[in-house]
């Protein structure tokens, strides 16, 4: 359910993927394969895919659904052998890699002809998909960032929800957003994390579980905290060629969250690594995290015990900050029906898709209408996720993930070098120090 996670998944390559559509039903019918990763989004798509089918009844859509380190090992796997889906849910971590290498079809001679109006889609979407006046991609929805709390956690606490929305965090103490770490954090004799006698090696419930296998975005985690320092990730996004890794800003932000594992306010890596984070919040083990509005209706619709809501990311030295993102849908190379593709990719970034999709309450459409449906939806539902709105409005609240080229390389390398300081085998300046230099090289 991840966005943006390390770019190297899992090992095992599924047979899920279909090669690309057939022309299986006769009289100039037309079946095309369409793939996607969210698990919760699927029923809102395949109502698309009917809505769709009515519409245009000489084109079948097919769709497949895998989880993220599945699909995109599948996918590109297809992609290189030729048996590429028709149409594929794409992310801005790959699509350079795709485009790279011709594997991705240039809408932007269709946008003109059948003039889409790309004014419609908020947050600069477009301009994620364009390289040198080409255009890989539509906008299909848009995200950000949030803490995530247990309310009976906090309220056992003594934690008034409305603090929540004033946090303040700084690198050096953690200001008052450590406090609140340290408060959530309780041990198993029942002292918190900010009491005297609290045992760090006996903790039952930690503060605060971030994911830390995100490579070298930490889109859930530190990504957010390192910008809200005064820190960004490259020389100039898109397309930039000189990473900041080494940057002190950045360095001392790494330290600030291994520090909370050295506290026991934090579970160690090598624990939470191999169940997950949103495993060790559903077990009770962690009393808030991090996460993505595209996570928004599993938790607020949880049916387990404890019952979740959203607050406002921390102010740091250079103001609140959340990465925003946003996913298109790709046309493959090889397809053997470009112009089916087309129109069906074309109606995945119109306003009555995305308002069949906002109306299910799983995720913020790309177009601005859609969005305000969408907030409507989960409203409807009883789910508030006007902090993701909220922030998102903010001026300055947001800033894009990079896209550069040797993106999956990038990643490997930085998670190495993360990896070595989560385990304590080495400190944040010296493992990103190296690991900046390598990255750099890449691009020499």
């Amino acid at each position: 359910m991840r966005r943006w996670k390390a770019l190297f998944g899992a090992a095992v390559l599924l047979a899920g993927l279909t090669a690309c559509g057939d022309d299986d039903s006769g009289g100039g019918d037309v079946t095309l394969d369409y793939t996607l990763w969210v698990d919760a989004q699927l029923p809102a798509y395949q109502a698309c895919a009917d809505a769709f089918h009515a519409k245009n009844p000489t084109i079948t859509i097919r769709i497949t659904q895998l989880a993220w380190d599945q699909y995109w090992t599948n996918l590109t796997t297809k992609v290189v052998s030729g048996e590429a889906p028709d149409v594929f849910t794409d992310s801005v971590a790959y699509y350079p890699q795709f485009l790279q290498s011709n594997q991705i079809v240039d809408l932007e001679p269709f946008v003109k002809r059948d003039k889409v109006d790309l004014s419609q889609y908020s947050n600069g979407l477009p301009e994620l998909w364009v390289r040198d006046g080409k255009r890989y991609g539509l906008p299909k929805d848009w995200d950000a960032i949030a803490l995530l709390y247990n309310r009976d956690m906090a309220a056992q606490a003594g934690v008034d929800p409305a603090a929540l929305r004033n946090l303040t965090w700084n690198p050096a103490d953690g200001g008052t957003f450590e406090d609140l770490v340290a408060k959530l954090t309780v041990d198993q004799n029942g002292k918190r994390g900010d009491e005297p006698g609290f045992d760090k090696t006996k903790v039952k419930t930690y503060g605060l579980v971030a994911d830390l296998a995100s490579g070298a975005i930490g889109q859930t985690s530190w990504g957010n905290f390192a910008v809200s320092n005064g820190w960004y990730y490259v020389d100039r996004n898109p397309w930039g060629t000189k990473f900041n890794y080494a940057d002190p800003k950045f360095t001392e932000t790494i330290a600030w969250f291994e520090s909370l594992q050295d506290k026991g306010f934090s579970p160690k890596y090598e624990k939470q690594s191999t169940v997950g984070t949103d495993a060790v919040l559903e077990s009770q083990k962690a009393a808030m995290g991090i996460t993505g509005s595209w996570m928004a209706g599993y938790y607020l619709g949880s049916t387990v015990k404890q019952k979740y809501a959203f607050a406002p990311l921390p102010t740091g030295p250079a103001g609140r900050k959340s990465a925003t993102n946003g996913l298109s849908d790709a046309i493959y190379a090889g397809t053997k029906h470009k112009e089916e593709a087309w129109q069906w990719v074309k109606y995945l970034a119109s306003s009555e898709c995305q308002d069949i999709v906002a109306d299910k309450a799983v995720v913020f459409p790309a177009i601005r209408s859609s969005s305000d449906r969408a907030l409507a939806a989960f409203g409807a539902k009883g789910q508030d996720v006007t902090v993701f709105v909220d922030q998102a409005k903010a001026q300055g609240g947001t800033f894009l993930l990079p896209i550069t080229e040797n993106s999956a390389r990038v990643a490997e390398v930085v998670q190495g070098a993360l990896d070595a300081v989560w385990l304590g085998q080495k400190d944040a300046a010296g493992a990103l120090g190296a690991a900046n230099t390598e990255v750099n090289a890449l691009f020499k």
